[in-house]
């Protein structure tokens, strides 16, 4: 920029975006400054602006109680634009180390005829995280999570996108895998991929198999396949977990 276009009203512009964006990054900036300058990158609207607010998500500053009223301020502001401030959001998500707070704004924006815009955004995030070793596994954690509780789109569509975490790297990751499909169940997708994780010789998350084993049990998709693998793990090890073989093996063939 030279010398000129400083003292433009583009120039100025530019330059007052810039600060204000520092501002709400800053996390050793007071409260009441980081407030001022939100408040205008939420006036100007524009996506570079609404993309600087989202970076209030990217700290934690030291008073709790500050910190949350400043978040939920900055949810508040973006949802508030509505369809408008999806571009900035996304951006933001898609190199955020959180989640939580883009998925939040996403939702509450997405939904009835938009729903089909956040699965479009669910596919881009898990794209970015697949499932496999990586040496922090907090966003792929938080992804499954989101998607055990979100109900814009009917089981069918979400549960494909949570199965194949049950073969993540990460057990934490693989629990949370299990644990969604209870909330979002689909027999097309997750009987077979259920019975495998349960089944698994490498599976050293007993917890795994048994949570495995309840989900097919309580939603009633009993096994009428590899039944002798089934039964024989169930004697083996999780009868003490109160398994019962007549709960997952339909009899006859």
């Amino acid at each position: 920029m030279g010398l000129m276009d400083l003292f433009s009203k583009e120039g100025r512009a530019k330059g007052a975006l810039a600060r204000n964006i520092a501002r709400v990054s800053n996390k050793y900036a007071q409260s009441p400054d980081r407030f001022a300058a939100m408040e205008k990158l939420r006036e100007e609207g524009s996506d570079e602006a609404l993309y600087g607010l989202c970076k209030r998500f990217s700290f934690k500053y030291d008073k709790g109680i500050e910190d949350e009223q400043e978040k939920e301020w900055a949810v508040e502001a973006l949802v508030s634009r509505g369809e408008s401030a999806i571009p900035a959001v996304r951006r933001y998500a898609k190199e955020a180390d959180t989640l939580s707070w883009a998925l939040k704004i996403l939702e509450a924006i997405t939904h009835g005829p938009a729903a089909s815009k956040m699965l479009e955004i669910v596919d881009e995030l898990l794209a970015s995280d697949p499932p496999g070793y990586t040496r922090d596994p907090s966003r792929k954690l938080e992804m499954v999570t989101f998607l055990s509780e979100w109900h814009g789109a009917p089981a069918s569509d979400v549960a494909p996108r949570i199965v194949p975490y049950l073969k993540d790297f990460d057990q934490s990751v693989r629990y949370a895998a299990v644990d969604a499909l209870a909330h979002q169940p689909d027999e097309a997708s997750s009987r077979a991929a259920l019975l495998d994780a349960m089944l698994r010789p490498e599976e050293e998350l007993r917890r795994m198999k048994v949570r495995s084993a309840e989900v097919l049990a309580d939603q009633g998709w009993t096994v009428t396949d590899r039944k002798e693998a089934v039964a024989a793990l169930i004697a083996s090890d999780l009868t003490q977990f109160g398994m019962h073989h007549d709960k997952l093996v339909r009899k006859g063939k």
